[in-house]
């Protein structure tokens, strides 16, 4: 099963591209097969990690960051793929 972990925060008012480097440099042991990082409008950051393990799997996620450099608290949630079973 595939199970994808969102991570996503939105920077304190001018911090943007301080929170992208500290989420880009935050290593995950053991490393996801698939991580990407993206960025929108709001100085917001969100990384996805693809795993293949059950849905409840002990899995390595993201810290928060500094409080600094945060407008609000982290977002996360955990999604399975609903797409295993179409052929």
């Amino acid at each position: 099963m595939t199970v994808a972990l969102m991570w996503e925060a939105r920077a304190a008012d001018g911090r943007g591209a301080e929170l992208l480097e500290w989420a880009r440099g935050q290593a995950l042991d053991p490393a996801p097969p698939r991580r990407e990082t993206f960025t929108a409008p709001a100085d917001r950051v969100l990384v996805i990690t693809w795993w293949e393990a059950p849905y409840d799997a002990e899995l390595p996620e993201l810290p928060s960051p500094p409080q600094e450099l945060l407008h609000r608290p982290v977002h996360r949630w955990r999604f399975e793929s609903a797409d295993a079973d179409v052929p």
